[in-house]
């Protein structure tokens, strides 16, 4: 199965924008996206549908940032989601000397609470929430599928070349 890809929804009356147009960039999207489409307790979602003019520190300059994921439930709660690796959430560890993917993670990590900061703003001021799920959160809510560790083979001895004398 790709990781990208184009979702088609069990349920497109469940989905707020254009149903033929949902496009998951990761697996863990995918499988939030069938999560929404499948619960009984999610009266409408959308992807990327809401978007948030968002400071970035960097270059002192405003973007756009695409929510990933927007969930109202039956229950009246509004949530905002952004799915992301849990190693993204938190600053990059320090190596003792600045690498270049020291410096790439401290952008991103920047970029990402920039991002967050604006958003958390944005849901507040709407009465809504704003969440980070990452794997973590994902496997605790049931969503990502349940895979059995499966014990790998041992490789085959190897059948050393008799050297030519």
């Amino acid at each position: 199965m790709p990781y990208q890809g184009k979702y088609i929804p069990r349920n497109p009356a469940k989905y707020r924008g254009d149903s033929s147009l949902i496009i998951y960039r990761s697996m863990w999207e995918r499988h939030c996206f069938k999560w929404c489409d499948d619960n009984p307790n999610v009266k409408s979602w959308s992807s990327e549908e809401v978007v948030i003019p968002y400071f970035y520190d960097v270059d002192k300059k405003y973007h756009r940032y695409f929510v990933d994921l927007k969930i109202t439930y039956k229950s009246g709660k509004t949530q905002l989601i952004e799915i992301k690796p849990e190693k993204e959430t938190r600053p990059p560890e320090f190596p003792g000397k600045k690498t270049r993917r020291y410096v790439t993670e401290g952008v991103t990590y920047i970029k990402n609470m920039n991002k967050w900061k604006a958003a958390n703003s944005y849901a507040k001021d709407r009465g809504w929430e704003f969440c980070i799920w990452h794997e973590g959160t994902l496997k605790e809510m049931g969503i990502l599928p349940k895979t059995p560790k499966k014990k790998l083979k041992p490789l085959p001895a190897m059948k050393r070349k008799k050297k030519k004398t």
